[in-house]
């Protein structure tokens, strides 16, 4: 479910984000380093699901059995918050979109359009409310409608495909640096395009079969990878990148419009407010689901555990729709707010998928070269059989690839991650004292001071100018 959601969410802002950062040649190598670096993480989830049939939640719960309760807990408070943030960039590309014909919204950060976002937030809230299952549904309709203008626009991009445009777009303006710098600067954007390929272990406790939590990842991967490439290369041979870059979001409208004039912009706008809309009760079904578990599995306060007959975890839903309120004032400080509110996104889940990765590094180590564990160790983590050096390969490259992202994020994002994390061992420290157990072990003390230290140096950061939102 989630996996369709992502699909024409975020692919509508790819054609000037990219173009802002990368020409050709360096869309090529991002999608190249991408597509392999999340296929390893599509990989190691389709094998976890399957070694770890015990573990629901999975990118929560993979971390926790791997690295202990309190790195657990950061993780997920971490996919919880990335999913909160993420559905701020769709109310603000939804006011951008509206922008076009109603300037008092600007480019989705004005005060009017956090007034009308807030209110839009408000009223998914009691949508959701009402039922899971009848907002579930609701999804499946807008998952196929929104799909239409996506293959629209890469149909009509190749039939005015300009050879001559895309060749000199193919080095890349002069403002783009080096081919690294042009690489690295896209991988947050893949990250956040991306999101979704792990959903299908999120709501693992729902499936029937474990394999098949593992086949949706893979499948819903290679799907979102053809299309959300397609998109950012094809349109390089429409218009010069400098002028894809100054576009207003959502720039895929621009792009078509340059090809067809105004009605393909709005199309691509209509098509992008049923897909934001779609993706953006996907991610808030996402987020409360992801505090309802841990509180199950005591890792989160007990409160958030409660839920209604619908099957609905109203408490966790709450939170959620409280962050994404919290973010979309944030916005209004923000010199960029789509873009800074992407990366964030993004730069929440590499924790996550960074120790998920390192899990089934773990799990593979543990087990013998046929496969076969090898004492306790082996037995704790799983071990079903498999082929053990293949799985190793995978996790580790996965493992590299998440640790290149952070780097790749940069110093800004990782102290604005320190602040959103560290006051949330407030709720880590509630499910302590309700069970009635020490608060932090010795490991878990230096985990805290990391991320406190950090805190403190985002905060005097942003204080002192050094980093802007």
């Amino acid at each position: 479910m989630v996996v369709g959601s992502m699909v024409g969410a975020g692919v509508f802002s790819l054609p000037s984000r990219f173009a802002q950062e990368t020409g050709v040649a360096g869309a090529l190598i991002a999608w190249a380093v991408a597509g392999t670096g999340m296929l390893m993480l599509a990989f190691v989830f389709q094998t976890l699901a399957v070694r770890r049939p015990d573990l629901d939640a999975g990118v929560y719960a993979y971390a926790k059995a791997g690295f202990g309760e309190y790195l657990g807990f950061f993780s997920a408070f971490g996919y919880w918050a990335s999913a909160c943030v993420g559905n701020v960039t769709y109310w603000v590309l939804i006011m951008s979109t509206i922008g076009a014909i109603a300037p008092s919204l600007g480019d989705g950060d004005t005060v009017l359009s956090v007034v009308l976002s807030s209110v839009g937030l408000w009223l998914f809230f009691l949508l959701i409310s009402r039922g899971v299952k009848e907002a579930a549904a609701i999804n499946r309709i807008v998952t196929i409608a929104k799909v239409v203008p996506i293959i629209v626009f890469v149909v009509l991009a190749l039939f005015y495909f300009e050879p001559r445009v895309f060749a000199d777009n193919f080095a890349g303006a002069d403002y783009a640096g080096s081919l690294f710098n042009q690489v690295k600067g896209t991988m947050l954007a893949t990250v956040f395009v991306f999101l979704g390929v792990e959903g299908a272990s999120v709501y693992s406790r729902h499936a029937r079969r474990r394999e098949d939590v593992g086949r949706a990842t893979v499948l819903g991967f290679l799907s979102v990878f053809a299309i959300f490439a397609s998109v950012t290369i094809v349109s390089y041979g429409i218009m010069p990148m400098s002028e894809i870059a100054e576009l207003r979001q959502p720039s895929m409208a621009g792009v078509l419009e340059h090809a067809v004039g105004t009605w393909g912009e709005v199309f691509v706008s209509v098509g992008l407010i049923v897909s934001v809309l779609g993706a953006y009760l996907a991610w808030t079904l996402m987020a409360a689901e992801v505090l309802f578990v841990a509180a199950k599995d005591d890792d989160m306060p007990r409160f958030l555990k409660r839920s209604t007959a619908a099957d609905v975890p109203v408490p966790a839903l709450v939170m959620s729709t409280l962050l994404s309120q919290l973010f979309l004032i944030v916005t209004l400080f923000s010199d960029d707010a789509f873009n800074f509110a992407l990366d964030l996104t993004s730069a929440l889940t590499l924790i996550p998928f960074l120790l998920a990765a390192a899990f089934a590094v773990r799990i593979a180590l543990a087990r013998g070269p046929r496969g076969q564990g090898e004492g306790g160790e082996a037995e704790r983590l799983g071990d079903r059989g498999g082929n053990r050096n293949g799985e190793l390969l995978v996790a580790a490259l996965a493992t590299i690839y998440t640790a290149f992202l952070l780097y790749a994020a940069g110093l800004k994002f990782l102290l604005v991650s320190f602040i959103i994390y560290a006051p949330a061992t407030v709720l880590f420290v509630m499910a302590r004292r309700e069970q009635g157990r020490r608060l932090f072990s010795p490991h878990e003390l230096v985990v805290l001071a990391v991320s406190v230290a950090g805190a403190v140096l985002g905060i005097v950061a942003l204080t002192l100018g050094w980093i802007s939102l």
